[in-house]
């Protein structure tokens, strides 16, 4: 007789589907900022308003510090060392 042993490779799969599909969204909406910004730095009939407010959106958004606690904390690594 054979043993019932669980497969989860399906769940892996469509959980790291999900996870390329959010990065690769996230990849995209970051280009946008960056090539907005360079956009306004580039064109002098772009209002210098303009011109501070894309310099404080790619700041905020882009170029923030993270501590390497916040980073760890959020992967689980405190949670599970074993599997790190």
């Amino acid at each position: 007789m054979t043993p019932n042993l669980r497969n989860n490779q399906d769940h892996l799969a469509e959980e790291f589907r999900q996870s390329e599909n959010y990065l690769l969204q996230e990849s995209r909406i970051a280009l946008l900022k960056i090539q907005s910004w360079q956009f306004a730095m580039k064109t002098p009939e772009v209002g210098l308003h303009y011109q501070q407010e894309a310099a404080n959106m790619v700041k905020q958004s882009l170029l923030t510090f993270v501590p390497n606690s916040f980073v760890l904390s959020e992967e689980g690594f405190h949670y599970r060392p074993i599997e790190n």
